[in-house]
């Protein structure tokens, strides 16, 4: 029976790759990662993990050691955020284009400049193009949760890619909540042991990720699109076993309190408990909100993100990045998008805040929800408010 304990979130992740048996940990510590590293350290020396620990130089160094790691068939975890995150930009992509399964917690966290160690989620956003698949938590036990989920999915033979789970650096990762911390006889039940059908073997040398020509490249990149894209059943394939086993059930798209609600506001990460509070509030207001999370970042969800959203009038799409230059938030970005061709549709507003870890309360996200409506009342729909910020 799993055991409820009061933990900070960064210890549980480290808990939960110790319960996956990783086979390698290769990182480098990075505010507001550094306690996951830490603790799986800890647990290397003290012998609960028999687990080969890599302290790298460098995120890139972390990132590359993974590949070789994985290649050989070792199941492997890292973690990283913001900065470290984009130092190991460029490896990213061989990792995904290679199909080596490996998991990596993101304790999101704003880039510079200005310098920030605080989050956001610039830094995922910065890398939602790599091929890696990724999951956004809400708390300390989706975390843990997730974490679990994100071996299974790796190493399933349908999908062989790396997958990025996502917390809210300090609003997430430094908190202590109560978590369920399941028992090593059920995590064995739904993870079993990693066995990759594409392991290096010297005595069969080949080459991989080597140069190639026009005539191929694009060919290679549409494949790994097809690829990546066909992942999602595999994913809630996973989720529904997870379920049927530990009782806790997770969805690409999931919604609150929406069925009916002619305003739905979108959020993702740690902030969506904050909304739910928030969509309570307006409902004993007797205002008609509901709430829409994401969960699933990559693959995109469209069928499910277009059937959540199919009765509302208006969508306000609630970021926690900039997308510089752009006319909406990335992830309105990609909503607009997937909602661009349907007759019947809502009218979709681009609102910006939580920047570089500051807070939104209830009283905020209520004045965000006000604000989208007004904005999705426009004939315009190409203007974007940043909440917050002082004139």
């Amino acid at each position: 029976m799993a055991k409820r304990v009061g933990m900070e979130v960064s210890l549980a992740i480290g808990e939960a790759a110790k319960l996956a048996d990783v086979d390698v940990v290769a990182a480098y510590p990075i505010t507001p990662q550094t306690h996951i590293v830490e603790h799986l350290a800890e647990l290397v020396a003290n012998g609960e993990l028999k687990s080969a620990y890599i302290p790298v130089e460098s995120e890139h160094s972390a990132m590359s050691a993974c590949l070789g790691s994985a290649a050989v068939g070792a199941r492997t975890f890292t973690a990283t955020a913001g900065q470290g995150l984009e130092l190991m930009h460029e490896v990213l992509y061989v990792a995904a284009s290679m199909q080596l399964p490996m998991v990596m917690a993101v304790a999101n966290r704003a880039l510079s400049a200005p310098l920030s160690v605080w989050g956001d989620h610039s830094d995922v956003m910065a890398v939602r193009d790599t091929g890696w698949i990724q999951i956004f938590t809400e708390n300390g036990q989706e975390v843990f949760d997730t974490v679990l989920c994100a071996f299974r999915i790796a190493e399933d033979p349908k999908v062989l890619l790396p997958v990025m789970v996502h917390l809210d650096g300090f609003h997430l990762s430094h908190m202590i909540e109560p978590i369920l911390i399941s028992e090593e006889d059920e995590v064995k039940r739904f993870l079993p042991p990693f066995k990759y059908p594409l392991a290096l073997d010297p005595k069969k040398p080949v080459t991989m990720g080597a140069f190639a020509p026009p005539v191929i490249y694009s060919e290679a990149r549409k494949a790994q699109e097809v690829h990546l894209a066909g992942t999602k059943e595999a994913i809630v394939k996973c989720w529904d076993e997870f379920a049927s086993i530990f009782g806790r059930r997770y969805l690409p798209v999931e919604t609150y309190r929406a069925e009916g609600a002619k305003t739905l506001l979108m959020t993702m990460g740690s902030f969506s408990e904050t909304a739910m509070e928030t969509i309570d509030k307006m409902r004993a207001d007797g205002k008609d909100i509901g709430l829409v999370r994401l969960r699933l970042w990559r693959p995109f969800p469209t069928t499910e993100l277009r059937q959540a959203v199919k009765d509302a009038e208006t969508l306000v799409v609630f970021d926690r990045a900039i997308s510089l230059g752009s006319q909406a938030g990335p992830v309105c970005s990609e909503v607009r998008s997937a909602l661009y061709n349907l007759e019947k549709k809502p009218r979709v507003a681009s609102v910006i805040g939580g920047l570089g870890g500051r807070d939104v309360t209830v009283a905020g996200f209520e004045e965000i929800i006000n604000i989208g409506i007004k904005m999705a009342k426009k004939e315009s729909q190409q203007e974007i408010e940043i909440f917050g910020v002082r004139e």
